[in-house]
C-alpha cells in the first residue's frame, strides 16, 4: 500500500509543485494589502522519500494521498510574534479551515517550555471562490512563526530534539534557559517595534514644541528633510543650479548618513540644526552653488540634488571651519570614497569654502 501511494505521489509531483506556486502566490497576496513587515513566505512540496518514511512511521494512518495534509506547505516567517496572529487572522478569513488538522502549537507546551512555537494551519480555497485565488481546490498546509519561533525549531530539528523525552538530561536546563531568553527576546523586539512606531507617531508633534529634546537620527532626519528649513533650503540650492530637487529620490540610508554626518560635526539635536541652518541659510547656499560645479560627478549623475543637500554642505562647511575634523570621516559618511579620491575631494572643498569665505567678507 505505501509503495502504490508513494508511486501515486511521484506522478503527481507536477500538479502538487504548481499547487505550491499557486499557494505562496495567493499568501503573498493576501499578506500584501495589510502592511505587515513579512520576513518571507516560502513553499515547499514533500519529497517522496520523506513521504515514504513518513508512511512507515505511522503504519495504516494513511490510505489516500488526500490523507497526507502536508504534502504541500506554505511557510510564513513574520518578523515580531505578535504578527503571527495577524497572519493567523487573515488566513481564517481567506480559507476553509480544517480544524481538526489544525493545531496553535504554541498552546500545546507546559509554561516551562519555549519550544516548536507556531500556528500550522490546514486549509484548501473556498469552493465559491470568495477567496478570489486560482488556488487548486487540493488541502495544504500554511504554518506561521515568528523569525526567532522559526531559528528555535529550525535548531532543535537539527539537533534532533523534536520532544523533552529527547533531551538528555545534562542538557535540558540549557535548553529551559535558552527558551526563557528567546522568549523574552521575542517580547522585547516587540516592545521595540511598538516604541518606534511611537516615537514616529509624535516626532511631528516635538519638533513642532520642544525641538531641542529630539535627537538626530535617521527618523528624524527623514522627517525634517521635508519641512523648513531643510527643505527651503535644499530648493533655493536646487534653483541656483537650474536642477531638479528629487524629493521622491530612493535612497533609504541618506538619512542615516546625513545623521552619523550631523553627529560627527557636533550637531546632535533637532533645535541645533534648525538654528544653524536659519542662522547661516545664504552661506549655505552660495557654498553649494559653488561646490557643486566643481564636483559634477558627484552628484550630476543623479539628474538633480537629493534632498538633504543643505545639510550636506552646512556639515561640510562647520567641518572646513574646524580643522580638527577628519576628513576621512566626512567621506566615509557620504559614501563618497568609490567616487573620487578622497584628497582631491577634501582639496576641491576646502578651496571652495576658503574663497566663498573671503569673498562674503569682501
Amino acid at each position: 500500500m505505501n509503495d502504490v501511494l508513494v508511486e501515486t505521489y511521484e506522478a503527481a509531483l507536477p500538479e502538487y509543485e504548481r499547487l505550491r506556486d499557486a499557494a505562496v502566490a495567493h499568501t503573498n497576496a493576501l499578506l500584501a494589502p495589510s502592511g505587515l513587515n513579512i520576513h518571507h513566505v516560502t513553499g515547499r512540496v514533500k519529497r517522496p522519500l520523506s513521504l515514504a518514511d513518513k508512511l512507515l512511521r505511522k503504519p495504516g494512518q494513511y490510505h489516500t494521498l488526500d490523507e497526507v495534509t502536508d504534502l504541500v506547505a506554505v511557510r510564513v516567517i513574520t518578523y515580531f510574534e505578535s504578527d503571527v496572529a495577524t497572519v493567523s487572522r487573515l488566513v481564517e478569513q481567506a480559507f476553509d479551515v480544517d480544524w481538526e488538522h489544525s493545531i496553535d502549537k504554541s498552546k500545546m507546551h507546559d509554561p516551562d517550555r519555549f519550544g516548536y512555537m507556531g500556528v500550522h494551519y490546514v486549509v484548501r480555497p473556498r469552493p465559491d471562490g470568495t477567496d478570489g485565488s486560482a488556488v487548486p481546490d487540493r488541502q495544504f498546509e500554511i504554518q506561521i512563526r515568528s523569525i526567532l519561533q522559526h531559528a528555535w525549531a529550525e535548531i532543535e530539528h537539527d539537533l534532533g530534539y523534536k520532544n523533552r523525552a529527547a533531551v538528555p538530561r545534562e542538557v535540558s536546563r540549557r535548553f529551559y534557559r535558552l527558551a526563557g531568553l528567546l522568549e523574552m527576546a521575542d517580547e522585547e523586539f516587540m516592545t521595540l517595534h511598538r516604541l518606534s512606531q511611537h516615537y514616529a507617531s509624535t516626532l511631528p508633534e516635538r519638533v513642532r514644541d520642544t525641538p531641542d529634546s529630539v535627537f538626530i537620527d535617521a527618523q528624524s532626519l527623514t522627517f525634517m528633510m521635508e519641512m523648513p528649513p531643510v527643505r527651503t533650503l535644499d530648493e533655493q540650492v536646487a534653483g541656483a543650479l537650474n536642477v531638479l530637487l528629487l524629493t521622491g529620490w530612493p535612497d533609504p540610508e541618506r538619512p542615516q548618513r546625513l545623521a552619523t554626518l550631523l553627529q560627527y560635526v557636533g550637531v546632535n539635536s533637532v533645535g541645533a540644526l534648525q538654528k544653524e541652518l536659519r542662522r547661516h541659510g545664504s552661506e549655505i547656499v552660495a557654498f553649494a552653488a559653488e561646490l557643486m560645479p566643481r564636483l559634477r560627478d558627484v552628484w550630476f549623475p543623479v539628474g538633480g540634488v537629493r534632498p538633504g543637500t543643505s545639510v550636506v554642505h552646512f556639515a561640510l562647511m562647520r567641518a572646513c571651519a574646524n580643522p580638527s575634523l577628519n576628513p576621512q570621516e566626512i567621506v566615509q559618511a557620504l559614501d563618497l570614497s568609490s567616487v573620487r579620491a578622497t584628497a582631491h575631494l577634501v582639496d576641491t572643498v576646502r578651496a571652495t569654502y576658503a574663497e566663498v569665505t573671503r569673498s562674503r567678507a569682501g
